[in-house]
């Protein structure tokens, strides 16, 4: 049996799931996009091919073969985007927790159900239908959990809005010992550059002091600022606009002072470097077309 362990982002990884890019079907229609910037790329004819971004999730998965991380990848389903692991599950502690996300997602689950059946039952929680939560809103830290929500009364109008309150709040009870903190995030439906999908597209920590962020991703300023009193000025990465479009925040750790990133991350890995990370940098750019990075393609189930 797999005994979880997630305490926060950046602790020596050991069990992850990563998705997979075989088999992810044809370009969707404009209909089918779920995002602002997928659907930017359908309509400029420039929506990522499944070869490239089969390259580039194998070179993410050479580097856990280097660390020595345990990999396991959901089972192919046939003309199914499988990559965004992130958004299907998490793990708090020792539990697992089932996503409700997009009705049409619904079958991202059933293939990493062998994976699940090697969890304790008690320990897989499914929350009630009311709750809509996703991985990348959800984030650990000491005695903290973030989450990224969106609290405006049109909530039920967006597609980019995917933790609502009642995920808040399940959390809060489902974990009463733990400080969760949520942030009302900024969401677009036609603008990508003004949309932060999932908390970890505006903020992520990195190290054992650190983290990447973008001031405009938050609705409060309030929110923000909480991060910064947090985590110290001098400890922030702040990234631009165009940097959180490139999904720049989005990046994963294999440990406290080990980074992958995008290689075109130039700013950001240049800083990281100087704060004394080591930086595995893959090509990523294709996937990133989706509005997802590396931290999406993961679902972390064992850290040290």
């Amino acid at each position: 049996m797999l005994k979880l362990s997630i305490n926060d982002e950046t602790s020596r990884l050991r069990t992850v799931v990563l998705g997979v890019a075989n088999s992810n079907g044809p370009t969707p229609s404009i209909q089918e996009a779920y995002d602002p910037k997928s659907l930017e790329h359908i309509l400029a004819g420039t929506y990522p091919k499944e070869e490239d971004m089969v390259v580039e999730m194998e070179a993410f998965n050479q580097i856990f073969k280097k660390y020595e991380v345990t990999v396991f990848r959901p089972e192919i389903m046939e003309n199914y985007n499988q990559i965004f692991t992130r958004d299907i599950g998490f793990v708090i502690g020792d539990v697992f927790i089932k996503s409700n996300i997009l009705p049409e997602r619904v079958r991202e689950l059933d293939a990493i159900q062998y994976v699940i059946d090697q969890i304790q039952p008690e320990k897989v929680v499914t929350p009630p239908e009311e709750v809509h939560i996703e991985g990348g809103d959800v984030m650990l830290w000491d005695d903290y959990v973030f989450i990224g929500t969106y609290k405006g009364s049109d909530y039920k109008d967006y597609i980019t809005a995917r933790t609502n309150r009642a995920g808040v709040q399940f959390i809060k009870e489902l974990f009463p010992n733990k400080k969760v903190k949520e942030f009302d995030l900024i969401k677009s439906k036609i603008e990508a550059r003004d949309n932060a999908l999932h908390l970890d597209c505006c903020f992520q920590p990195v190290g054992k002091d650190k983290a990447i962020i973008y001031k405009r991703g938050f609705r409060e300023e309030a929110d923000y600022l909480f991060l910064v009193q947090l985590f110290g000025e001098e400890n922030l990465f702040h990234i631009t606009r165009k940097e959180m479009y490139s999904m720049c925040s989005n990046v994963f750790s294999i440990d406290t002072n080990v980074v992958v990133s995008e290689k075109k991350f130039s700013r950001l890995n240049k800083w990281l470097k100087k704060q004394g990370f080591v930086v595995e940098k893959i090509p990523y750019a294709e996937i990133s077309k989706q509005e997802g990075l590396l931290r999406c393609s993961t679902l972390p189930l064992i850290r040290d």
